[in-house]
């Protein structure tokens, strides 16, 4: 981990609530070198999932830079910053957002039709995904045929089916049982260290946080860290 893959530097944000205009981060800085898994904790309303939506290009810092991957994404066009998610980052989110209409498989796939992948290599890519979270005996199930971690771990398989650098997590084990949370947590510290994703993970369970390399709690906009 001797370089950074990601660098936040100087950033603010606000957000306008009526006239009033309320500051979740101030010029915070934060480098996130190649490898790393970062828990991220702190109070409901301290900017976790902000600062996870500003390193995924989701939403834009009202001043500062965030560069990722030796790229700057502050203030990129939507068009560029679709692109450039595509290829660059995954994001794995709480209640799992899959599409109910579609299988485990259309929804690993999803990611690649933006790609100009075959169909058989998109296959390739997807079953190599699904094999990775211990699923691919379920590639043709819907999300209504699955327990919840199930559900997860194929959330995780799109979030990496593209081979992105950088894995965002927001509260992904607050929806499940102490089981599934187990297993699900286990595959992310799999992914960091035979498949080295640099992770960054939003959790309010100490036991989640416990598994990253590094913690940092937000508190009133500011970093502080702690061992892990």
């Amino acid at each position: 981990m001797s370089d950074a893959l990601a660098e936040v530097t100087g950033v603010t944000k606000d957000y306008k609530r009526d006239k009033q205009s309320i500051r979740v981060l101030e010029a915070l800085s934060l480098t996130i070198p190649r490898g790393d898994f970062l828990a991220l904790m702190g109070p409901s309303g301290s900017g976790k999932t902000t600062l996870l939506n500003l390193l995924a290009g989701i939403d834009q810092p009202t001043s500062g830079k965030i560069t990722v991957d030796g790229k700057t994404i502050t203030g990129l066009g939507e068009g560029a910053l679709a692109k450039w998610r595509s290829r660059t980052t995954g994001f794995i989110f709480q209640l799992y957002n899959l599409i109910p209409v579609l299988t485990a498989y259309e929804n690993v796939e999803l990611p690649l039709l933006l790609t100009s992948l075959s169909r058989a290599e998109r296959r390739q890519h997807v079953m190599q995904a699904l094999d990775i979270v211990g699923l691919s005996d379920r590639s043709k199930h819907f999300p209504r045929q699955l327990s919840g971690g199930q559900e997860q771990r194929v959330a995780i398989a799109r979030a990496i089916v593209v081979d992105p650098v950088l894995l965002l997590a927001d509260e992904p084990t607050g929806d499940l049982d102490a089981k599934s949370a187990d297993e699900v947590l286990t595959l992310l510290q799999r992914l960091n260290r035979e498949f080295r994703k640099t992770i960054v993970m939003v959790t309010h369970d100490p036991k989640a946080a416990a598994r990253a390399t590094r913690i940092l709690h937000l508190e009133k906009g500011q970093l502080v860290e702690t061992a892990a």
